[in-house]
């Protein structure tokens, strides 16, 4: 089994630069509800990078764009998480939930209480 998560951002360094601005200056507009919990403005979430190492989940990390390659027949709202098990994907966690979850703690409650 493995978690799938997918930001609501594109990849790619202008990309990047472009959310960094977007929540510097207008963090209430961001779109990616996931990118905003698990990341700072400039780096990875010390929470969440320590969940991340520490935690017996598989996981893999996926913006839309990404996403969208490698899975070109799957149709989502983004973000989002997933999990695969074999080749079946189920979603753990939906956009409406994970606009909902204002923390890292948060955030990790909830996989924890939907990943059995």
């Amino acid at each position: 089994m493995t978690l799938l998560f997918v930001y609501n951002a594109n990849s790619g360094t202008l990309n990047g630069l472009f959310d960094i601005g977007h929540k510097l200056f207008s963090p209430s507009t961001y779109q990616c509800s996931l990118c905003a919990i698990t990341h700072d403005i400039f780096k990875e979430n010390t929470a969440w990078k320590n969940f991340k190492n520490q935690s017996q989940f598989q996981m893999e990390f996926y913006h839309k764009d990404e996403f969208e390659t490698k899975f070109p027949n799957v149709n989502l709202n983004y973000p989002t998480v997933l999990r695969r098990d074999s080749y079946q994907l189920t979603t753990v966690l939906t956009p409406e939930v994970l606009n909902k979850i204002s923390s890292v703690e948060a955030l990790i409650k909830g996989l924890k209480a939907n990943v059995q």
